[in-house]
């Protein structure tokens, strides 16, 4: 496992891969990667894009990676994919709407599954992300799940917010009401090339861009190239107006990070718990029966799991 983190450190390709995939799998080593890694980290900037599904993250997120080559960074990225709740499989598809961006081998692109994890988020992401920038890549994209309105936790995980719309998806206005208007730092009607797109950035000027937070909104078009440039620059700007309050922010994503954590490993003991207690198979017998209610059963049951802790 040596070996594996001294070649990612070194920025060497394949045991990049390979901790990423012990990482995202959650392997016995996962844990003593990042143990090694944890204290080279804390230099790389993190950009996510969500937004509703069709609305073209991937092929934004190919077109802008030269623009932001040309400005200095070297790039990675991160596709999360939604999983199948059937199989536990994900088409990780993402590569092939990107492969403008792989030409060339100086993009380190790869996706992980959501494993249903909530936000359409990958539990590993974190991780995935301190790998990165152990191996010396200090700007990583994520794109996460297209989702819609459950989609808010990437902003807990990232640097920047960029939300991406589309005109022609039904009611433009009721999917900005109904989507991520309050975590972006930067709107992008994408698809500018389409009917309607003017009015869709009008909506979006009109119900978020003159709120108080003031994000930026934009229009491209990833199809004509069109605004990739403006939005690469945009985003090299937001990176480094915020540059002062970087430490801030990574005490919130850490404490974010460790909230979510704690409660991963209390649920796995607390089911655990469950697994073995007759009382939990006699709570759901008198569920059944309707001889108690789920409240009551749920604050019973809790009382003693905790008693027995």
């Amino acid at each position: 496992m040596l070996a594996v983190v001294k070649g990612l450190l070194e920025g060497e390709r394949r045991s990049l891969a390979r901790a990423i995939s012990i990482v995202d799998n959650c392997e016995p080593d996962s844990q003593t990667i990042i143990r090694e890694i944890f204290t080279k980290t804390g230099n790389v900037k993190t950009v996510g894009f969500t937004g509703p599904a069709g609305s073209g993250k991937s092929s934004l997120i190919g077109k802008l990676v030269p623009s932001l080559q040309a400005l200095g960074y070297k790039v990675a990225i991160v596709a999360v994919d939604p999983t199948s709740p059937i199989t536990g499989g994900a088409i990780l598809g993402d590569r092939v709407r990107m492969q403008d961006a792989m030409d060339g081998g100086n993009v380190f692109m790869r996706s992980i599954a959501s494993r249903g994890a909530a936000g359409g988020v990958s539990k590993s992401l974190r991780n995935v992300i301190r790998i990165l920038d152990a191996a010396g890549y200090d700007l990583v994209l994520v794109e996460s799940v297209g989702a819609g309105q459950i989609e808010v936790e990437i902003s807990n995980i990232v640097n920047v917010t960029a939300v991406v719309f589309t005109p022609n998806t039904g009611d433009d206005i009721q999917a900005i009401k109904a989507g991520l208007t309050e975590i972006g730092d930067l709107y992008v009607v994408n698809k500018d090339d389409l009917e309607g797109a003017g009015a869709l950035f009008n909506s979006i000027l009109d119900l978020i861009g003159n709120t108080e937070r003031r994000p930026i909104v934009l229009r491209a078009s990833a199809k004509r190239g069109k605004g990739i440039k403006e939005l690469a620059h945009t985003i090299d700007n937001l990176l480094k107006a915020r540059s002062s309050s970087y430490k801030e922010k990574e005490r919130k994503m850490l404490e974010s990070e460790l909230n979510d954590m704690v409660l991963d490993i209390v649920g796995q003991k607390v089911s655990a718990v469950l697994n073995n207690n007759n009382k939990y198979l006699l709570f759901i017998d008198k569920l059944a029966e309707k001889k108690i209610d789920p409240y009551q059963a749920a604050e019973e049951l809790a009382a003693a799991v905790l008693k027995t802790r």
